[in-house]
């Protein structure tokens, strides 16, 4: 049996404690254990704390926001009760929530509770070896794309062995991915009826990937650098450059130009705002992948022309989560669309929910059905985001990132001879 450590003077003492440690770690080797748990290892029960009262200021502001400017689903009267289960603030009292049988019913609390966690795990100062990347594909292995798993184990990317792991890379990585995963010569969609690519959808990825596989052409000349158009872009055009450098490690050998187009495209983090500048912004990252923001809409780019010509064979236009009928930016969009048909190239939307697509999707059959083509047809995106995200203005509306995905193109008309 080990001394008793009560009385020994302290440097005797520290070493009897790290004796103690390396002891109990042998005896833990000797018998095949797994290593104790580190305090900084993500629980729920170390993460959850009501936002109301949240170590973390900028979560308490946001549960302000949430009692100051949404409804409650039951009275429709201001938020002033926190749910002791998420520990968000949701209904205006505690009759009022429990009143509420379809959040009962429907579990919301529980996705909620996630929200709380997977917020506070980003801001608790824990080590996150998760974002340590892979680089260099090996040539000997092939990437399998058919979930998250298969990828992240394929490219070399280290275990994610929990939920909040999963959850901060899922989210970053959601954005090059979607796009990788639809024009990879191993995408898992496949041509219908196994999968929602339809013919006009394989002529255009067929386009494409002649492009992104320069090794399987005839010829050898170098063209200019594919071009992946981010339309209205936010959320995207704030991921740390090394997420974006993984489509060139999956795609060796090709260069590619990231237009990140609209009005919140760049933030300047030292002066903490977004800019508007009337030439496009570069930021080149290598010889592989360069950054260009422009700080106009799609639109405005397209009538000057500064954005031509369009090559189906090196261009994609990528619209994360667009809002096609919202008040105020319905009129921009109804003119980007139109540009966008015009340019013959692919473009690929995403949504945060099923009823969110469907919103976008409509809206387009509604109103360009003649001119257009859906060569992909609405899907569930393998690699969407894990981690679930609130609405402030409306905490009963949770999403994750790029959960749905389709693809149109503006119709080409073949010659008729009469």
């Amino acid at each position: 049996m080990l001394a008793s450590t009560k009385n020994l003077p302290q440097p005797l003492l520290i070493n009897s404690c790290q004796s103690q440690r390396q002891f109990g770690n042998f005896i833990r080797s000797v018998l095949c254990l797994d290593p104790p748990e580190s305090p900084d290892t993500p629980t729920i029960e170390n993460r959850f704390h009501p936002w109301d009262s949240s170590p973390c200021p900028d979560l308490r502001m946001r549960a302000a926001t949430i009692r100051a400017k949404a409804k409650c689903p039951v009275t429709n009267k201001d938020i002033n009760f926190t749910c002791p289960i998420s520990g968000i603030p949701t209904h205006h009292s505690k009759e009022a929530w429990e009143n509420d049988l379809n959040y009962h019913k429907s579990k919301k609390y529980e996705i909620l509770k996630k929200v709380n966690i997977y917020e506070h795990d980003l801001r608790s100062g824990r080590p996150f070896p998760e974002f340590d990347f892979p680089t260099n594909q090996k040539r000997d292995n092939l990437v399998n794309m058919a979930n998250w798993d298969t990828f992240f184990y394929t490219r070399g990317f280290m275990s994610m062995d929990t939920e909040f792991q999963l959850a901060v890379v899922t989210k970053m990585l959601s954005f090059p991915m979607t796009i990788a995963s639809i024009v990879h010569q191993f995408s898992p969609y496949f041509l219908k009826p196994k999968g929602p690519l339809d013919v006009e959808g394989l002529k255009s990825i067929a386009a494409l990937r002649y492009s992104l596989y320069p090794q399987y052409r005839l010829s050898t000349f170098r063209d200019r650098p594919i071009r992946l158009f981010l339309l209205n872009s936010r959320s995207e055009s704030l991921l740390p450059p090394h997420v974006w450098k993984e489509l060139t490690y999956l795609f060796p050998g090709v260069t590619f130009e990231l237009h990140f187009i609209g009005p919140q495209s760049y933030f300047d983090r030292e002066k903490k705002q977004y800019l508007i500048s009337d030439r496009p912004i570069v930021k080149r990252l290598d010889d592989t992948l360069c950054f260009i923001y422009h700080t106009q809409d799609f639109n405005v780019l397209h009538e000057a022309g500064d954005l031509f010509p369009y090559d189906p064979y090196l261009d994609l236009f990528v619209a994360y989560h667009p809002q096609f009928t919202e008040p105020g930016v319905e009129e921009m969009w109804n003119k980007t669309l139109k540009g966008l048909m015009e340019s013959k190239c692919p473009v690929f939307v995403t949504g945060f929910h099923e009823e969110n697509i469907n919103k976008n999707f409509n809206y387009l059959i509604e109103n360009f059905n003649d001119d257009l083509d859906v060569i992909f047809d609405k899907e569930k995106n393998l690699f969407g985001s894990t981690k679930w995200e609130l609405n402030d203005l409306n905490p009963q509306e949770v999403f994750q990132y790029n959960q749905r995905l389709f693809g149109i193109r503006g119709k080409r008309y073949h010659a008729i001879r009469k």
